[in-house]
């Protein structure tokens, strides 16, 4: 409907009492098409002020239809960024948000406007409003959302509290997004929709896909394992990364650093001659190092061993297999030859590898040398490990300590004497059966003992005889 000699109120009335014959007669599409065509009046005229009045009278009027509210919604979001300002851009917001809230009809258009509006509040640097607006929505329970839309947004939650660094908030909303739903084949999960059940929406274009929420979900669970400086949980996750096929197995295809865009983390990356690839096989070596020693670590550290990839960096793989090889690591030597790969890696991806980084190599180079020489030793003097360890005694002492307090090793400390046992105590049911296991042997030596007796006495028997 055109607007004669700019008379918007006159054909706005007009249109409204169509709406409400359409709207009483239970007209779906009559009364959709009549508020839709109001609204449409109201943005080509520019009369914003209009438009937010007709969306509240409109959603307000008495036996209003689902379906006419819910396209009056969707033909607003449409205007949303043809605002003249951004004042008008944020009351056009409010006023779709306050009508949409409340009905599950329109909680997904509820949860793209809020997102909308927690994107401006953090461009003017609102970073704890705009987290606690991301906050008030639960897309996990939006049956009719695309899975890819839900994990985006609360990949978003993540990232606002983390840059609010509220950490509690951030792992409880990390939480709702399992690691597995990742490695679903997305071409096998569609099917037809059944008589009845709710209709997945399409995601919007600007949503990326699975694969990269997938980077985007691991890097934003590094920074926050990072903040607790859990070295093996950030090598697990540069590890699910690296596990993307488009990145471990196209190494032909390997992406320089400068032109990967969806990672926040590429500001940081200063040689973008270094793929992509092996900055994260680095980061994988580093953390896997820097993590203390338990089974998880080593069973880490010999599967990355095997990879084909880490023949690009031999470095890195003449260190790894160091660690996997049970002989005492001069830490001297080895800091000499890698500490100016150490000292590089802030200028690679994701930027330094820490604070106490340097400290922590250290202590776990000399807690592998530790778990060495228990292996070849089962009792030592604490002046000899010392010297093996190339620390003083105080020092040799401290980290043994350490050690049998985290449950790492086994070990006892005769302090008069200066000696220390590394034999495993054995509870009363060990012994007892290693005494029954020695009994048997000493019966089953008897034995044959008396069968040599019984056949030497009849040899001889017969060669008297005869």
């Amino acid at each position: 409907m055109e607007v004669k000699n700019g008379n918007l109120e006159a054909a706005i009335d007009q249109l409204l009492n169509v709406e409400k014959q359409m709207r009483f007669a239970g007209d779906v599409a009559g009364t959709k098409k009549a508020v839709t065509d109001i609204l449409q009046l109201c943005f080509e005229a520019k009369d914003w002020k209009s438009l937010n009045e007709q969306i509240v009278n409109l959603s307000k009027k008495r036996g209003q239809l689902k379906q006419a509210v819910t396209a009056m919604v969707q033909q607003a979001m449409q205007y949303i960024d043809e605002t003249p300002d951004l004042e008008t851009r944020i009351e056009l917001i409010k006023t779709l948000n306050s009508v949409s809230a409340g009905k599950i009809y329109v909680e997904i258009e509820r949860a793209r406007l809020i997102k909308k509006l927690a994107k401006i509040k953090e461009e003017q640097g609102l970073i704890a409003e705009a987290a606690d607006l991301m906050q008030e929505v639960a897309v996990e329970t939006f049956g009719a959302m695309a899975k890819t839309e839900k994990i985006a947004f609360i990949l978003e939650q993540v990232r606002l509290c983390l840059d609010r660094q509220d950490y509690v908030r951030a792992q409880i909303l990390s939480r709702k997004i399992s690691p597995r739903v990742f490695d679903i084949d997305s071409s096998k999960e569609k099917k037809k929709p059944k008589e009845g059940d709710n209709v997945v929406e399409e995601p919007p274009a600007d949503i990326p896909s699975l694969l990269e929420l997938k980077r985007i979900y691991y890097e934003l669970m590094i920074r926050y394992y990072f903040h607790n400086n859990d070295y093996l949980e950030i090598c697990r996750c540069y590890k699910a990364i690296y596990e993307i096929p488009s990145i471990r197995e196209n190494p032909s295809q390997w992406i320089p650093v400068k032109h990967i865009s969806i990672y926040p983390l590429s500001m940081l990356l200063s040689c973008s001659h270094i793929c992509y690839s092996l900055q994260v096989l680095r980061k994988i070596c580093w953390y896997l190092i820097l993590a203390p020693h338990d089974p998880m670590q080593s069973s880490l550290l010999n599967s990355m061993l095997e990879d084909k990839n880490l023949s690009e960096i031999p470095k890195f793989r003449l260190l790894l297999k160091q660690l996997v090889t049970m002989e005492v690591i001069q830490w001297t030597s080895l800091w000499n030859s890698y500490k100016d790969e150490f000292e590089n890696e802030k200028n690679m991806l994701g930027g330094s590898l820490g604070d106490k980084a340097a400290e922590d190599l250290k202590q776990r180079i000399i807690e592998h040398n530790i778990l060495v020489v228990s292996r070849y030793y089962s009792r030592i003097t604490l002046k000899r490990l010392a010297e093996l360890l190339c620390l003083t005694v105080e020092e040799a002492e401290k980290h043994l300590s350490e050690m049998v307090v985290s449950k790492a090793l086994v070990a006892k400390i005769d302090w008069p004497m200066g000696i220390v046992c590394f034999q495993v105590a054995k509870d009363s049911n060990e012994i007892l059966n290693s005494w029954a296991v020695n009994l048997e042997k000493l019966l089953d030596l008897v034995e044959k003992s008396c069968h040599q007796i019984h056949k030497e006495t009849m040899v001889h028997k017969a060669a008297l005889k005869v």
